[in-house]
């Protein structure tokens, strides 16, 4: 076996994009490539290919990437052997555009596609490939997963049909797709057997999927060694009364519940085509709090979408306070090529950041309260790393808040019982109870 050669990789965006990274490393690893693979370092200038995982979500993607690829040319020009790849959501919309702009990229992949990266490394297949295969990706993709972690994603429902006006995911990601549930609870035991304990399932539209999502949480509970289950994202309109009750019943599936809704005016929401109406997406809270009156919820919003006005605005504002979130993502709007809403014509900048300003400091109040309010209860954490400080393990609560522990006995892995002593901004502390 030669020496493995070694892998940087950078993943923009969401946690579907973090898992799409875990899964390209294993596939371009040694065992996987005939010992002629690679091994991920976290120093660029050790790499031998440096393979940027983006996202086209958020403003300005592309602009991004092509900064990001232009501080590369350096590196490329001192390794002229250095291999450097796109993959993701960008690299779907700009195809072969992004090596016409960036010639010292030599290998452009969507995310239908990755698990063809080995041969376009050899030369077995084109050099960019963003096509929507026929074969099943998973299928392909090694059957054994690396861990690092008592933690893992893993995707259930990839692609979209909701066709929001503001979105990309449809054309970048395809159509919606479930994994067959055999499938997803084979990899499922395979994590667990590595000693993985807390499982996120994830899709653009995770309860979409087709084979029945509560089912699917109910069969993944029974997993013995497995003890929490999360989702995300998920949409209003998928939503179903099982899913509802798993969360009353199921006491795997943890009290967190990622929901967006965008727009508090039920104008706004119309002209984003997202098909609910901001009392139906309360009422849907509401049956949540009913079967788990302890759940956080969290949401994202777009301040200033084209043809908002302030009372649209306010009736997002509204709706924030009516929920009460644990906390939420909100993003000034930005038009996405080949949207619909990217024809239409925008809120005045200053307007939308006034806007976005004032969402963000009602979020930031809220998802304070939320965590003042866990000082002196108890709460289950499981440890995932040590802490910065002599003594402390750091893990995430039930509600998904970063928790650092005193506890000098702890270990990664185990879950624990703790009592909160202190909030701040974006973490509880707390001392370990239970030994």
């Amino acid at each position: 076996m030669t020496d493995a050669k070694k892998l940087f990789i950078k993943t923009y965006g969401c946690q579907m994009n973090v898992y799409d990274s875990e899964r390209m490393v294993e596939s371009l690893a040694p065992a996987n490539m005939g010992g002629e693979g690679y091994v991920v370092t976290d120093v660029i200038e050790d790499a031998d290919m440096v393979l940027l995982n983006t996202c086209h979500i958020r403003e300005k993607a592309s602009e991004k990437l092509y900064s990001d690829l232009g501080r590369l040319r350096p590196l490329k020009n001192a390794k002229p052997d250095l291999k450097i790849g796109v993959a993701g959501c960008v690299a779907q919309a700009e195809g072969d555009e992004i090596k016409r702009r960036m010639p010292l990229v030599d290998l452009v992949v969507g995310p239908q596609a990755y698990h063809r990266l080995p041969d376009m490394l050899r030369g077995l297949s084109k050099t960019t490939d963003t096509d929507f295969p026929v074969e099943d990706k998973f299928d392909l993709l090694p059957q054994r997963r690396a861990t690092r972690g008592p933690t893992a994603f893993l995707t259930v429902q990839e692609g979209c049909d909701k066709f929001c006006a503001f979105c990309v995911v449809p054309y970048t990601r395809g159509a919606e797709v479930s994994r067959p549930a055999d499938r997803v609870l084979t990899e499922a035991r395979g994590l667990v057997e590595r000693g993985v304990r807390d499982i996120t399932l994830l899709g653009q539209n995770v309860n979409a999927y087709r084979f029945g999502f509560a089912r699917l949480v109910r069969d993944l509970a029974a997993i013995e060694g497995l003890q929490r289950i999360r989702y995300m994202t998920s949409h209003p309109n998928d939503m179903e009364d099982d899913l509802i009750a798993a969360h009353g019943d199921c006491a795997k599936l943890m009290p967190y519940l990622h929901l967006p809704v965008q727009s508090g005016s039920d104008r706004v929401l119309k002209a984003m085509n997202r098909k609910h109406t901001a009392a139906e997406y309360l009422a849907l809270i509401g049956r949540f709090r009913a079967a788990r009156p302890d759940i956080l919820v969290t949401s994202d919003f777009i301040a200033g979408f084209p043809g908002e006005t302030d009372a649209d605005h306010q009736a997002t504002l509204d709706l924030i306070r009516a929920v009460g979130y644990g906390m939420a993502y909100s993003f000034k709007y930005s038009p996405r090529p080949g949207t619909p809403a990217a024809e239409r014509l925008e809120v005045p900048g200053a307007v939308a950041d006034a806007r976005l300003h004032e969402i963000q400091t009602l979020i930031t109040a809220q998802q304070r309260a939320t965590q003042d309010a866990m000082v002196g209860r108890e709460v289950s954490v499981l440890y995932e790393k040590a802490g910065r400080m002599p003594g402390q393990m750091v893990g995430k609560s039930d509600h998904l808040h970063a928790v650092h522990v005193d506890d000098s006995q702890g270990k990664v892995g185990e879950l624990v019982r703790v009592k909160i002593s202190a909030s701040s901004s974006n973490s509880l502390a707390g001392v370990r109870i239970s030994l």
